[in-house]
């Protein structure tokens, strides 16, 4: 009987830890399945890779920044940070009313109106010299999940069909919550070029973009895009990746040159010693967007923190500023409408010629 009862027990034992690994088993398929999905795009390749591993920028396997940079400044490790946030109920994360917007009929909008209209976060279009600049559209998911990274209540007003037809995509970086899977394949047959950060063009080739259309550049790489417009691609201080490897593409910041405008997109990234580098090259810039919003003292070398953007405007020498990065999703620790509050102290404690506009207000564009 003895006998018998040892046997069970061992082949209990056995059933219990079979089952553990089939659990184990399963969940990783189920991972690899997941991260295998069209919309996390794929890491660079062939003639790209070789390109991308030339590139001066492209250290020990990866891309850097100019300067070292750690992604989190705190004692606390990423995730645990991540977890916090997750699981932790922050005050004012999220407005409790509907935030204030304008739906504009962009497409009647003429062609030779020089404007700007802001869709919240890092979301807008520049139409300038008769060119129309989508910058950053994200009007499907910001994450890979839709239940991550939902947008605040009253958002949600603008989506792919809404757009006009678009001469020049602008991506900054392949974020989530600046490069959308959904959108880009939506705006895909109604978009001139696009123009992204080396190694980011391996997810448009992926999702079916044809290589012709996309103007992949490096930092201080620049591009003809027609009579009178120039793009400069830059530096920015942030990092990549929407799958588990992290830096394979670049992030960048962009000088767009118009007949008469001349317009810095700031793209995600702290500061450093590139925006006055900036300023001193391309003088007279008339308007810099410049991200605000999504901070933290924990991650402050990879977003632009508060006490920065009146110092980073001045750097640029920038006649106006538009801040974007904000009022739409939570992705900090901050109140949601902190980042409305630093616009209006730059505006009225630094004296500095900020515009405010409310999420698909018409912004006019000084000539």
């Amino acid at each position: 009987m003895n006998y018998m009862r040892i046997i069970f027990k061992k082949f209990k034992a056995r059933m219990i830890v079979g089952c553990i690994l089939a659990v184990i088993a399963l969940l990783a398929v189920s991972v690899i399945v997941f991260i295998n999905q069209a919309s996390f795009g794929r890491t660079p390749r062939g003639e790209r890779l070789e390109r991308v591993m030339k590139s001066p920028n492209y250290r020990n396997g990866e891309f850097k920044n100019q300067h070292e940079t750690l992604l989190m400044t705190s004692d606390r490790g990423r995730f645990s940070g991540i977890w916090e946030f997750i699981f932790r109920k922050i005050d004012g994360l999220r407005p409790e009313q509907a935030v204030k917007a304008i739906k504009t009929d962009l497409r009647k909008i003429g062609r030779n109106e020089e404007i700007l209209v802001w869709f919240g976060h890092s979301s807008y279009l520049i139409q300038t010299g008769g060119k129309r600049i989508l910058v950053d559209p994200v009007f499907c998911m910001a994450s890979p999940v839709s239940f991550v990274n939902k947008p605040f209540k009253g958002t949600e007003l603008y989506t792919p069909d809404d757009m006009p037809d678009i001469d020049y995509l602008v991506i900054s970086h392949d974020h989530w919550d600046h490069l959308d899977y959904n959108t880009v394949k939506k705006l895909k047959d109604r978009i001139g070029a696009v123009i992204c950060p080396l190694g980011v063009g391996e997810h448009f080739e992926y999702w079916g973009f044809d290589k012709e259309r996309l103007i992949e550049l490096d930092w201080n790489e620049d591009a003809n895009l027609a009579p009178g417009f120039m793009i400069h691609c830059l530096p920015a201080r942030h990092f990549s990746g929407r799958r588990l490897t992290a830096n394979q593409s670049l992030w960048a910041s962009f000088l767009l040159e118009a007949p008469s405008q001349k317009i810095y997109i700031g793209g995600d990234g702290g500061y450093d010693t590139h925006y006055a580098e900036i300023g001193n090259r391309f003088p007279g810039i008339d308007l810099a967007i410049l991200e605000n919003g999504q901070y933290n003292e924990e991650w402050s070398l990879i977003h632009l923190m508060p006490q920065y953007m009146a110092q980073t405007t001045r750097d640029l020498k920038a006649k106006r500023v538009l801040t974007v990065h904000h009022s739409k999703y939570a992705l900090a620790k901050h109140r949601w409408d902190e980042p409305l509050k630093n616009a209006e102290e730059m505006k009225n404690k630094d004296s500095l010629n900020v515009l405010i506009p409310e999420i698909g207000e018409v912004v006019a564009l000084e000539k």
